[in-house]
């Protein structure tokens, strides 16, 4: 505290005296390209711009043959040389010392707001004597000049500042207002492997130059990149299951092999503004063998083909209008156990819809919602071949062809529940006020590792708008398969 108190006054007196060494040494010797007289070594010019206000004394010892600094040449030193030894490539770094505290001193002379704000105001401490922390600062002393430090060197620097205003107001040139209206001066910074390569540093004292901004030529790589909105992904399965039974198996029953195949591609766009459209195309096929079976070797366990497409228009944070469509049917022939009767085959039928209406989205890092809700819908149901019976899909005798309005509610989740187990869940419901039709597909995927899986596959389903097969009553129909294999996702 006794080094920082004496260094301020010092600097203070320097300053006080330096606009009338400035004063004189301008007017009467600047002719001489600025240079002081000698005076035996006792005055020194600072650089730049600083040399125009401020000068440095120096004094030497004779016995000792050495020079010896005083207290303003010390802060010279500390404070304005540190400048210079930017320049130095030798200088690492960290070894230049950094102190913004005394940067009004250092600067040109410039009026500072803050040096009156200090003298104008009124201080009222002891006025009115606080005893409540007596006692506090008595048993608990608390040193807090390490914390004050900023405080106290401003209130230095700013009564010498006031004493430079009020007995040289002639050697002011700028104000704070001035300061301020010229800006940051921003360069990149360099690491110091970085400033050894090139050897070269910025001249910091360019910076104080009025009139001479620093010009920083460098040539700069520029990698444009084209928006991704589009986000494409994939998956692709094998899996089976096989149950042999030996012919003298004492609870009887037949041995079985089933196999499906699933392939899901998506292809999504988001313009991370407002627009939003998703597309689907969902492939499932499977195949089971039937031993008990007289008419055919193989039947179908699952076949569908799934096209879906989703465009949503933002309207506020979670809800978007949307409009969808969605096409479904099968690939191959569909077959009853031990009948020959064609059931189903490649658009006979095909089921169309088209939805408008309102999407809820929310997406996080452990699942994926949407609930999708139209009060207009349009469905179309389609008979493509002649072998069918057009009746048990709900059509007229003879016609191929028939179209319904309803409305529609799809709500549909995907939910990471740990790192290889994921759910899928969609409920599609639909109803044209005269029949109600819904599907719910569930699949539960156990992932071994990127190849290797397990699935669990549940499609419940009511259709009240076509006949039950094989003479039932119930609309209520369920599939179910358990299945391993491969499995791959990109």
């Amino acid at each position: 505290m006794k080094k920082n108190v004496v260094s301020m006054l010092l600097i203070g007196s320097f300053l006080s005296i330096s606009s009338t060494w400035a004063g004189n040494a301008v007017n009467n010797n600047m002719a001489n390209n600025g240079q002081l007289p000698s005076q035996s070594g006792v005055i020194k010019e600072l650089p730049g711009l600083l040399g125009k206000y401020f000068f440095v004394r120096k004094t030497s010892t004779a016995k000792k043959n050495v020079n010896q600094n005083d207290t303003v040449s010390y802060l010279y030193d500390k404070y304005i040389v540190v400048l210079d030894s930017l320049n130095n490539p030798n200088t690492p770094q960290r070894y230049i010392e950094t102190n913004p505290d005394y940067y009004k001193l250092f600067v040109p002379a410039t009026y500072f707001k803050s040096s009156i704000a200090q003298l104008s105001t009124i201080k009222v401490d002891g006025l009115l004597p606080d005893k409540t922390l007596d006692n506090i600062q008595k048993y608990l002393p608390v040193d807090k000049k390490q914390f004050t430090t900023k405080e106290r060197v401003n209130k230095i620097v700013n009564k010498t500042l006031m004493d430079l205003y009020l007995n040289n107001p002639e050697a002011i040139v700028f104000t704070e207002d001035e300061l301020d209206k010229a800006g940051v001066f921003v360069d990149n910074i360099e690491t110091e492997e970085d400033v050894n390569a090139s050897n070269v540093k910025t001249n910091m004292m360019n910076v104080l130059t009025a009139g001479s901004p620093l010009e920083l030529e460098q040539e700069a790589e520029v990698e444009v990149r084209k928006p991704q909105f589009w986000a494409v992904a994939g998956n692709s399965s094998l899996q089976f299951s096989q149950h042999y039974l030996s012919d003298n198996w004492y609870k009887g029953g037949v041995s079985s092999v089933s196999m499906i195949g699933t392939f899901q591609l998506t292809a999504n766009y988001n313009d991370k503004e407002k627009v939003q459209w998703e597309n689907l195309l969902d492939a499932k096929l499977g195949l089971a063998s039937t031993p008990s079976d007289q008419v055919h070797k193989y039947l179908t366990n699952t076949d569908q083909l799934r096209i879906f497409s989703k465009l949503g228009i933002q309207a506020a944070k979670n809800w978007y209008y949307t409009l969808s469509a969605e096409f479904k049917t099968q690939f191959v022939n569909g077959y009853k156990s031990n009948d020959p009767t064609l059931i189903s085959t490649f658009l006979a039928p095909a089921d169309l819809t088209v939805a408008l209406g309102m999407d809820y989205k929310k997406k996080t890092d452990k699942y994926s919602f949407s609930l999708l809700l139209a009060p207009l819908n349009w469905t179309m149901r389609y008979i493509g071949s002649k072998d069918i019976d057009e009746t048990s899909y709900g059509l007229d005798k003879g016609k191929s062809v028939k179209h319904n309005i309803g409305s529609q509610i799809q709500p549909s989740i995907t939910w990471n529940i740990a790192k290889n187990i994921t759910f899928e869940s969609r409920l599609d419901y639909l109803t044209s006020y005269q029949w109600v039709r819904v599907e719910w597909e569930n699949t539960l995927n156990l992932a071994v590792n990127r190849f290797l899986s397990t699935k669990l596959y549940v499609h419940a389903r009511y259709d009240d708008s076509a006949v039950p097969l094989n003479g039932s009553t119930s609309y209520f129909q369920l599939s179910e398969l358990l299945s391993f294999g491969l499995n791959y996702s990109w």
